[in-house]
This record gives structure tokens, C-alpha cells and sequence, in this order.
């Protein structure tokens, strides 16, 4: 079963409905002089919310978000809220565009201007996004170019990139799985296709999760992954070494976020990792 989706637009932000609903199951967020992000990311079943925003132990992290370290030396993660505050640069989204929904898709893009701390621009950012609504789990497609208004070195460095922030608890724990059969930290710096999370969530009886598939066609795949003591996730090919974007040169990712509903399926999981490289 799928749903028909509408959009609703307010300046810096986007949330998308299933028609007759009263909540939204998405929402991007693009304030002006901030990091864009997508939360609340809603369960496909409509019981509880399976992201979260500035979480005490990582205050900087929203959701679902990119960021990175150590560009030309410039920090863009912590925003400032970290130990190396004269360090980071900052972000400047565009007014959100290509904003739309037909039947069970929608989909939108942010442009994102990234500046080093004296607010001189770096690099052009732009996310294009869209999401299908299968019913009992979501499909979001991530489009993910970076072009260097200068000459750019993206420093190695231990984490960077896409990154999904779930609402962990220490009392109740949760599990991480890898396309290689690794489970949680152990999949910590180590290379996969996808990584999985499923914890459990406020608001229903069983967990629910979210899985990032890293394309075929990507820098450094399969990527080696960041998982964290909280079970934050994100596949960073700046974990394997530096790279590098001269002036006016631009480059993509692709990726997928699978959300679902109960533990992970690795065979599931699976499938959709070779559906999205047309495998």
C-alpha cells in the first residue's frame, strides 16, 4: 500500500504529508545562516519519530545532515560548538527549490553556501532529494554535489559526509549491521555497501530503523563507515584519505536512505542496495 503525498512550503522549511494526515512523515529544514537537515523522520507505520535533533552528547547533529572536517584546514561539523570554535566555517542555504509532489513521490533541492570563518565562499553545496512512499517503508534519494569555488584539499579525517542521528538510549541500546556482516561499532572505520540502525523508539512497542545505501558509482566504494558510541551513522570516503577539488571542478554522491519498520533485514536491505545501483 502507498500513500498520496502533499507538500507543504514555509520559508526554511518543507514537510511532507500523506494526504488526510495531520503530521508530517518528513521534513527539511533550510534556515537562512544554517545547516540544512532533514527531522522529524516519522515511522512508515505513523508510530513514533525515528530521528533526532541536537541531541545533548552531540548538540551539532540534526537528524539527518551532511558536514565535514578539515576542508583546506576549515571545520564544518561542530558549528562552533565544539573545542575549535575560530576554526569552523558556516553554512548559507538558498530559499529551498524544485519543490513538488505527484502521487506516492515527492522531491526538492537546497543550495547551500559553505564560507571559512571570515565568510569568504569555498564551495557551492547542492542536495537533491527525493522520497517515495512504498506504504510500509520509505525510499530517500540523496544527489550530493560539491563544487570548490577554490582550490580545495578535503583532509583525512576519522568522519565527513552524510550522517544520520537516531534518538539512541544507553538503557535500551540498539543494533548496527553491515553489508559485510558487521555489527555495531565493530563496522566502526570499516569498508560496506550499506549500514543499517534499528533501535527502539518512543511511541511504539517494537524498533524501527533506518539503512544507508552507498552507490556503486561513488568515490571509495564501498566506503568505509563512521559508527559512533550512540550508533550514529554515515559512510565518509574521507576516512580512507585526502582528496581533492580544484577551483570551478565538482564532484557527486549518491546515496539512498531505506526506512523501515521492525529489526533489520539484512536480505531486504539488501535487495535495495542492488535495485538503487541497477543490480
Amino acid at each position: 500500500m502507498s500513500f498520496t503525498l502533499r507538500v507543504e512550503h514555509l520559508p526554511g522549511v518543507l514537510r511532507i504529508y500523506r494526504v488526510g494526515r495531520a503530521d508530517p512523515i518528513i521534513v527539511q529544514h533550510a534556515e537562512s545562516n544554517k545547516r540544512p537537515y532533514i527531522h522529524p523522520i516519522a515511522a512508515p507505520d505513523g508510530k513514533g519519530i525515528l530521528t533526532e535533533d541536537a541531541p545533548s552528547h552531540h548538540p551539532w547533529q540534526h537528524g539527518l545532515y551532511i558536514g565535514l572536517n578539515a576542508v583546506n584546514g576549515i571545520g564544518f561539523w561542530s558549528e562552533g560548538l565544539g573545542g575549535n570554535k575560530d576554526q569552523d566555517g558556516s553554512f548559507h542555504p538558498l530559499p529551498i527549490e524544485h519543490f513538488q509532489a505527484a502521487g506516492n513521490e515527492a522531491s526538492w533541492t537546497v543550495h547551500t553556501e559553505w564560507r571559512d570563518p571570515s565568510g569568504s565562499p569555498m564551495l557551492q553545496e547542492e542536495q537533491t532529494w527525493s522520497f517515495t512512499d512504498r506504504g510500509d517503508y520509505y525510499e530517500l534519494d540523496l544527489n550530493w554535489r560539491l563544487t570548490a569555488e577554490i582550490d580545495l584539499t578535503f583532509g583525512q579525517y576519522p568522519y565527513g559526509g552524510l550522517f544520520l542521528r537516531m534518538p539512541f538510549r544507553k538503557e535500551t541500546g540498539g543494533d548496527v549491521y553491515s553489508s559485510e556482516g558487521r555489527r555495531s561499532t565493530d563496522a566502526e572505520g570499516q569498508r560496506a555497501r550499506w549500514v543499517a540502525v534499528s533501535m527502539p523508539i518512543e511511541g511504539r512497542e517494537g524498533p524501527a530503523g533506518i539503512a544507508i545505501l552507498d552507490h556503486a558509482g561513488n568515490r571509495e566504494h564501498p566506503v568505509p563507515w563512521r559508527v559512533d558510541g550512540q550508533l550514529g551513522i554515515g559512510p565518509s570516503c574521507c576516512i580512507a584519505g585526502e582528496w581533492k577539488l580544484a577551483k570551478g571542478e565538482s564532484r557527486t554522491f549518491k546515496y539512498r536512505a531505506v526506512v523501515f519498520c521492525g529489526q533489520i533485514k539484512a536480505s531486504f536491505i539488501e535487495q535495495a542496495w542492488k535495485s538503487f545501483c541497477g543490480r
